[in-house]
């Protein structure tokens, strides 16, 4: 089974979805001109807004966050430790390239989840791709893929039993047992979501700008003390992307096709733009226009690549080729992204605190995160009823994560993600006039026409 769902999830990720991803971001990017300097100026504008006027249950700021909460996730550290080695240096110019053209991508799905969200008779806001296939062209069976697909990944794929088996595993390097980290983090995940989005969003507004900035900070003095390393790593990054072999060898299996494969592949679960994931939460901003939150739904992204480019920079500053590829390797996944940090830094325990926290605190954050995807994809599919079972398997699949053996997972994971991304791009696609005119629109005013 194993085996099976591991050759299909490659099937799914594949260069055909891969290309269209790509295809249908290169096209919205050149026809909404939102990767201009000045608007990405705009957008980082709106994503600290805390004041829009509009309806929604949160502010643009609280939305963007509880949409990072579930985009940074152990894969933008351990993830994408796992691509230096398998894609090697190149890997990085793969991924900011897919994610360049990614963005438009992010505004598209984003603008359109505020344009076509519903308000409910009890005064909240439901909103995403499932609404936006249906209202926007009326496809109910396209809109049902998707909302089955997001509630698969969000109680077996990446929102529990992998985040709750990364935080086992992280905080049994600290001496807590995987029963103790299973109960308290079962009861503290069960007070949150059960308050509902409100709740989310506050501890998202939190706990998100604080291990960003942690991260963040700690991968800089890792840089700043190898700055000297650093213009070979750059060499590297830029050569590999298209002759891997030159820098690093023949015989170490890395081809240019392996390098993009691996980056645009990474670049894409990193900040999930296409996936339609994120609209879920873009959907409830108190914002008076679709086109001021698919701003600030794009700096989330960029947010999102920063911190990937921060992992593999240090890795690739701090270790050297033998470490990395080849049958020298010795390292990967968290491991090396610790190793990392501590010789970085000087040393080995502050490294592994540092990266033993922020994988805590990225895997919980994306727990509440898509807790309130895979609720609103429930509501969507079963109604508001269903929603208390729903939140009730959820903390139950938390608490076997530590216990769960999670190999065939992630194969799982990818599939119903990919199944996503297929469904959202076919929406995508066919709304993509509507984000186009509103952008032309929007950006027409004599407010944002200069910008």
């Amino acid at each position: 089974m194993e085996s099976f769902l591991n050759n299909f999830s490659k099937l799914i990720w594949g260069w055909p979805l891969i290309f269209a991803i790509l295809a249908l971001g290169t096209y919205l990017s050149c026809k909404l001109m939102v990767l201009k300097l000045s608007r990405l100026k705009l957008a980082f504008k709106y994503a600290m807004s805390d004041g829009e006027k509009g309806s929604g249950d949160i502010s643009i700021f609280a939305s963007l966050c509880t949409a990072l909460s579930a985009t940074l996730g152990t894969g933008n550290i351990v993830g994408m430790a796992v691509a230096v080695t398998t894609g090697g240096p190149g890997a990085l110019f793969w991924l900011w390239i897919s994610s360049i053209f990614s963005l438009s991508l992010k505004y598209a799905e984003s603008f359109l989840a505020v344009k076509y969200r519903k308000f409910e008779v009890d005064g909240t806001v439901s909103g995403g791709p499932m609404y936006y296939m249906r209202l926007g062209f009326g496809s109910n069976a396209l809109a049902k893929v998707f909302a089955v697909s997001g509630m698969a990944v969000a109680l077996v794929g990446i929102g529990t039993l992998v985040q709750s088996n990364s935080i086992a595993v992280a905080c049994g390097s600290f001496g807590l047992s995987p029963v103790t980290t299973t109960a308290i983090l079962s009861i503290v995940v069960a007070i949150i979501t059960i308050g509902g989005l409100r709740k989310i969003a506050a501890v998202a507004e939190k706990v998100v700008p604080i291990m960003t900035i942690l991260y963040i900070g700690a991968a800089i003095v890792v840089l700043l003390a190898n700055i000297h390393r650093l213009p070979g790593v750059f060499y590297s990054v830029f050569r590999c992307a298209f002759d891997p072999q030159a820098v690093l060898g023949g015989g170490i299996g890395i081809s240019a096709s392996v390098a993009a494969s691996v980056g645009v592949s990474r670049g894409i679960f990193s900040h999930e733009s296409g996936l339609g994931s994120s609209a879920i939460a873009a959907a409830a901003a108190r914002v008076d226009s679709p086109a001021k939150q698919g701003l600030a739904s794009m700096s989330g992204a960029i947010l999102s690549v920063v911190v990937c480019t921060m992992t593999m920079l240090v890795v690739l500053v701090v270790c050297d080729s033998g470490m990395l590829f080849g049958e020298s390797r010795t390292m990967e996944g968290a491991m090396l992204t610790s190793y990392a940090f501590g010789e970085g830094l000087g040393s080995a325990k502050l490294g592994n605190g540092i990266v033993g926290v922020s994988i805590v605190l990225f895997a919980f954050t994306t727990i509440i995160g898509w807790n309130y995807y895979g609720e609103k994809c429930t509501q969507y599919l079963f109604g508001k009823k269903a929603v208390i079972l729903y939140k009730l398997t959820f903390i139950l699949f938390v608490a076997i994560g530590p216990f769960f053996k999670i190999a065939g997972i992630f194969a799982l994971a990818d599939i119903v993600v990919g199944v996503m991304a297929i469904s959202n791009l076919i929406g995508l696609g066919r709304l993509g006039k509507v984000v186009i005119d509103g952008a032309s629109e929007f950006f027409a005013n004599p407010d944002t026409k200069g910008n």
